[in-house]
């Protein structure tokens, strides 16, 4: 005779009871095909077994595959115009399959993810966007027991993550952005970073460097400056670089933000764009188009990244199959006015 339904049953309960993975348990719970048989009637024993019932507001009664008309989309942070493009993305792509979204920002502390968590328990949700999100395995785990599908946006590692991901193909935009400069005729080119934790920071870095290896020009390490994808990163990062002995001729930056900040940066030297440095930006926003002198920059589909990142979600609830778990987008590098021969190079 099965056991009294109770709430206290979670799916990580069941996952270790049956010897699998919680995510494991959740593909079952979503119809989803891609676990052997005797797995899923030995997971399904047990889901009735021990009286599992969904967590939530939805209600005990509610049928699989009935949608309550949200999704939630989850930034570390709203103060950047690239979240408003992905926002823009998320909201065409939910609107097309009549759906509301939820915006949420937790600024990477505990207390906001767990306010977030709180809320969704509330008012249930059809499934979440995280973006630039570290998936830890306690919040993987509350989500799972929510039985909520989850798509990341550009996510801070990929090697443990259990669910899609999707991205653009950064290693290859910034090896783009870096040999658009050697061609140009620069060898010192500066190279002002992003968050370091984040798998795209890291992508970007690497592409800078062996687009310097590929042209047989050594990486300096002095002319690498942190930033944190903001304006005022930027323009800090370009203080550093141009307080050098030899500073650069050119500088590529990880995001157009901080691409403006090195425009003032300069500004504030006397320095002009192109004329004595050349300057290249990543993401292309609107406002990399409007800057003076006009931006070029590593064009990544943020809009595209948000539609996709929901489509890839519809199809976790429709229980269908994902043919890949990480999905990269191709980048673009858009030449605009900012960048020129190397002044060193003209003078030859």
């Amino acid at each position: 005779m099965a056991e009294t339904p109770s709430r206290s049953v979670t799916i990580s309960a069941i996952a270790a009871e049956a010897g699998v993975s919680a995510p494991t348990v959740s593909r079952v719970l979503n119809g989803r095909g891609d676990v052997a048989p005797e797995t899923r009637e030995r997971i399904e024993n047990l889901l009735r077994l021990r009286g599992y019932r969904r967590r939530g507001s939805r209600g005990d009664g509610q049928r699989r595959g009935e949608r309550i008309g949200l999704i939630d989309l989850v930034f570390n942070d709203l103060d950047s115009p690239w979240a408003v493009e992905i926002i823009r993305g998320v909201e065409d792509a939910a609107h097309g399959m009549d759906s509301g979204i939820a915006v949420s920002a937790i600024h990477r502390q505990a207390s906001s993810t767990r306010k977030w968590l709180q809320n969704v328990r509330s008012r249930a949700s059809d499934g979440a966007v995280l973006v630039t999100t570290d998936l830890d395995s306690e919040l993987r785990s509350e989500l799972e027991e929510l039985h909520i599908p989850v798509v990341v946006i550009d996510p801070v590692g990929l090697s443990d993550l259990t669910v899609p991901t999707i991205g653009c193909t950064n290693w290859a935009g910034g090896l783009s952005a870096t040999t658009h400069l050697i061609e140009l005729g620069h060898r010192r080119i500066g190279f002002v970073a992003g968050r370091p934790e984040l798998w795209c920071s890291r992508a970007r870095l690497d592409g800078y460097r062996a687009g310097l290896e590929t042209a047989g020009i050594e990486v300096d390490p002095e002319l690498i400056a942190p930033g944190e994808f903001n304006y005022e990163s930027g323009f800090r990062a370009g203080e550093r670089l141009f307080d050098l002995d030899d500073p650069p001729t050119a500088v590529f930056a990880a995001s157009d933000q901080m691409a403006l900040g090195v425009y003032e940066a300069l500004r504030q030297r006397g320095l002009r764009v192109p004329d004595d440095v050349s300057v290249v930006g990543f993401d292309d926003l609107p406002q990399a188009r409007w800057s003076s002198p006009p931006l070029t920059t590593v064009r990544q589909p943020l809009d595209d990244m948000g539609r996709l990142a929901v489509r890839t979600l519809r199809r976790l609830m429709d229980s269908e199959e994902i043919e890949s778990p990480r999905v990269e987008l191709a980048t673009e590098l858009i030449v605009r006015d900012s960048t020129a021969p190397s002044p060193t190079a003209t003078k030859k």
